[in-house]
């Protein structure tokens, strides 16, 4: 169980690397000035990655404590 663990922190792991991606997507669109609609179309593209991030990071947790729990 030792071995879900380890798989299960390391697709956390990736879930915070999609997490801090939508950060910097967005503070790249805010700080390039686009108009409305650009903008808006920029946010729903890192709105979308930053909800299928959290899944993943979560299901990387639930991974870890069922190691944790089977163990």
């Amino acid at each position: 169980m030792e071995n879900l663990i380890w798989i299960g922190a390391a697709v956390s792991a990736a879930g915070l690397v999609g997490i801090v991606w939508c950060i910097v997507a967005v503070s790249r669109a805010r700080r390039a000035g686009l108009e409305d609609k650009a903008l808006r179309l920029r946010l729903k593209k890192a709105v979308t990655m930053n909800l299928a991030a959290l899944m993943v990071s979560m299901l990387g947790l639930m991974l870890v404590v069922l190691g944790i729990v089977l163990a």
